[in-house]
């Protein structure tokens, strides 16, 4: 069974819950409630729908970004991208038990993150994708593999996930070189199925 992680998203006609709801139907374990342009307060009233949803179904609830909500409505943890709060700092305030993520696009990134006492890396963009504004350099299967490399010589065992315009057909080959998990977002919501695709993104 492959980790899947979902990072919620609008469409026309899926909303960040309805959306959550369909990942872990589909029986992702991982659910980050990303809304970039949102209030707290409008975060605060989709997790109050989707954190019952993943503790429903076992699964793990991220903020992104969101740092001092991540603590007040006891998230598991949250995902910090590059113009977030330094993760050593989230650190300070969340304490050890809380999951930190952080966002890469090179090696000196994961060296950072990796000092800072990141607990996994999202790495990419594995490809162009329209979900994420400003997008870095695309890394592709070969940028997996060198970042990898990199990261052994070094010593730096941190779980690498990979995102970025991710399809179910991608997935062998990312996990092929030692990336342990993958992002998806509009993969699923996209789809003419999204649970189906879910499933078929997990266990196939």
């Amino acid at each position: 069974m492959r980790a899947i992680q979902f990072i919620t998203h609008t469409t026309a006609s899926i909303g960040y819950v309805e959306g959550a709801r369909l990942a872990l139907e589909g029986g992702c374990k991982w659910v980050q409630l990303r809304m970039k342009d949102a209030t707290d307060d409008e975060v605060r009233n989709a997790a109050a729908e989707i954190q019952p949803l993943c503790k429903d179904h076992e699964a793990v609830f991220l903020l992104d970004d969101r740092v001092e909500l991540a603590k007040e409505l006891h998230a598991d943890g949250v995902h910090l991208g590059k113009n977030d709060m330094p993760v050593d700092e989230a650190r300070r305030i969340l304490g050890e038990e809380y999951i930190i993520g952080g966002t890469a696009n090179t090696f000196e990134d994961i060296e950072r993150l990796a000092r800072q006492g990141a607990d996994y890396i999202g790495c990419g963009p594995f490809r162009f994708t329209t979900t994420k504004k400003n997008l870095a350099p695309v890394l592709g299967i070969d940028g997996y593999r060198e970042i990898i490399e990199k990261m052994s010589k070094a010593g730096i065992d941190l779980p690498v996930v990979a995102i970025g315009g991710i399809t179910a057909d991608d997935i062998d080959a990312i996990l092929a070189t030692g990336v342990r998990g993958i992002a998806v977002s509009g993969t699923v919501l996209n789809a003419d199925d999204p649970v189906a695709m879910m499933k078929k993104l997990i266990n196939n």
